[in-house]
């Protein structure tokens, strides 16, 4: 046996076992989780494919407001089990009709909050998609919704259920990176050149556009042309309804440097970036462009170190193995690499000793762990404790994100009481902690 396999078996075995990750397999009483979806997209498609796998949900509800995104995942509910789910169009029709026991939340963000807080006061556990709001203000009424109701809230945040990311955190905690002074995040890929408006398109049959934007503004509709148009799955550059990539890759790596430190909040965050090749925004009745920034760097200062952020949409060549995504933490003892696919490795400060590494174990479709998270998540809701994923702890990566952007709107840096959840003097800053919803919504508290 190697040392990069020795290290491997016992580092994430050891690790795994210390967070006691329950593994699938029907109950034997075989009781089943009276379970539906709320955004039934791609994503929403593997999360409920590990809630059937798990032999202990029994899928009953469907909802979207693309009758095509319905369609496509009843044929799949279909193909793998008996369950003949209700469809619906509107998340509060849906469970007012059936007696849920459990929620999934894979809408875009700007929908994540309305229907978890309603899931959990219609007495249901609710897994939702990160990040988990669109502003700081929703994810501070998801919490305390979750704990007024008394149920469990799983936040999709997989990697913390990779065996190679339990397995970091350990390694890290044990002292053997040395006193961490900083750690760098990235998230870097390809593009180039100026961005060409997408032509309004018409509304689909079967789409109720005006309730896919729901709170959040009325834009224009166009489709997915070449990766790019809001609806289905372009919708993370819209800054109406996402917060571009600091927002969809950016919360994954603060999750892991708060998960692994044990911090819970930066003091001070500033934020730079822009569009210098994509341009500026475009946004009238025929055509539109994307409005996030191409590029962005954020520093955010915590008690015992800082983090710098980094992203960028042209320029990629991806490295590391291919993989042009990361966290790098800056040891006292030498430079520990947590990637995605690429696993972990270790470079010591002492060159004589060797650099350590460990592949990651992920599952298909898409390369993640939600099978680990989702067996986590029956767990906690069949013991009452809290999930290894909670939702306090996915508010907290979250605000993260969103304190970045709100840096990056005003220009200047912030101060951020993470106690009372405020931003230290500076009421123009503390305005974008909530934003007005559309006419007909009201805003969650």
């Amino acid at each position: 046996m190697n040392r990069r396999t020795f290290l491997h078996s016992t580092a994430a075995a050891g690790s795994l076992a210390a967070f006691s990750i329950p593994s699938f397999g029907a109950e034997k009483s075989g009781r089943k989780y009276r379970t539906a979806i709320v955004g039934c997209g791609w994503w929403g498609g593997n999360i409920l494919g590990e809630a059937m796998a798990s032999g202990q949900c029994e899928v009953v509800g469907l909802c979207d407001v693309d009758d095509r995104q319905i369609a496509a995942t009843a044929e799949k509910v279909g193909n793998v089990t008996r369950d003949t789910p209700r469809r619906y169009r509107d998340y509060r029709e849906l469970l007012a009709k059936e007696k849920l026991e459990i929620v999934i939340v894979a809408t875009p963000d700007h929908w994540h909050a309305l229907p978890t807080i309603a899931a959990v006061n219609a007495g249901a556990h609710v897994y939702v998609e990160k990040p988990i709001a669109h502003t700081i203000g929703e994810g501070q009424a998801m919490l305390r919704a979750a704990r007024r109701a008394g149920r469990v809230i799983q936040v999709g945040t997989h990697r913390r259920t990779s065996p190679h990311s339990i397995s970091a955190r350990e390694f890290i905690r044990s002292g053997k990176v040395g006193q961490i002074g900083m750690m760098r995040c990235f998230v870097n890929s390809g593009g180039s050149g100026p961005e060409q408006p997408l032509a309004t398109q018409p509304v689909p049959a079967g789409l109720d556009w005006d309730a896919w934007c729901g709170p959040a503004p009325l834009r224009p509709f166009n489709g997915t042309t070449n990766n790019r148009g809001i609806h289905p799955r372009g919708f993370r550059q819209y800054l109406d309804y996402a917060n571009g990539t600091l927002g969809d890759w950016g919360i994954h790596w603060f999750d892991q440097i708060l998960w692994i430190t044990g911090e819970k909040w930066p003091k001070r965050v500033f934020s730079t970036g822009g569009r210098p090749i994509k341009g500026p925004p475009v946004l009238t009745p025929n055509e539109q462009t994307t409005d996030a920034p191409d590029h962005q760097l954020v520093n955010f200062e915590f008690e015992k170190f800082s983090v710098a952020w980094e992203s960028r949409a042209f320029a990629g060549n991806p490295v590391d193995k291919g993989e042009g995504v990361g966290c790098y933490f800056y040891g006292t003892k030498g430079v520990f690499r947590l990637g995605w696919r690429g696993g972990w490795t270790f470079h010591p400060a002492d060159d004589k000793l060797p650099v350590l590494h460990e592949d990651a174990k992920l599952n298909k479709p898409d390369d993640q762990n939600i099978r680990e998270l989702w067996a986590d998540f029956l767990d906690a809701i069949k013991t009452g404790r809290r999930p290894i994923a909670d939702i306090e702890e996915g508010h907290r990566s979250t605000n993260c994100s969103l304190l970045g952007m709100i840096s990056l709107k005003l220009g200047r840096s912030v101060e951020w009481d993470g106690a009372k959840e405020v931003i230290v003097g500076d009421p123009e800053a503390n305005q974008l902690l909530r934003r007005a919803y559309r006419k007909g919504w009201e805003y969650p508290t």
